[in-house]
């Protein structure tokens, strides 16, 4: 079993990911059915023991490949003041990328 996986991070937010996982990241710009490569490791792990970066670790990427472009479903955002008649309703749906981990 491989038990190799690393902590990057793209768009503000950071993500656990070993070979073969899919996960949907926030808009990049890259062509679908293109390769993509993450720069910022935060921790490694492999069998031989684990890297923590401070803040990443040096030499290390995540090669990917871009599955799909999309946006995600509509998100509400409500506000509302009672006794004021008050009432903003708004909808927002965020862009997002598909990608598919190809190794560490």
């Amino acid at each position: 079993m491989d038990n190799n996986f690393a902590v990057i991070e793209t768009g503000g937010k950071q993500y656990k990911v070993k070979a073969g996982d899919k996960l949907k990241v926030e808009k990049l710009a890259s062509a679908v059915g293109g390769e993509i490569s993450f720069e910022n490791v935060l921790l490694l792990a492999k069998r031989e023991g684990v890297e923590i970066g401070a803040p990443y670790v040096k030499g290390a990427s995540v090669k990917a490949k871009v599955l799909s472009a999309g946006r995600h479903d509509k998100k509400i955002i409500f506000r509302f003041h009672s006794k004021t008649r008050y009432r903003k309703l708004k909808g927002a749906r965020q862009h997002y990328t598909e990608v598919s981990i190809a190794d560490i």
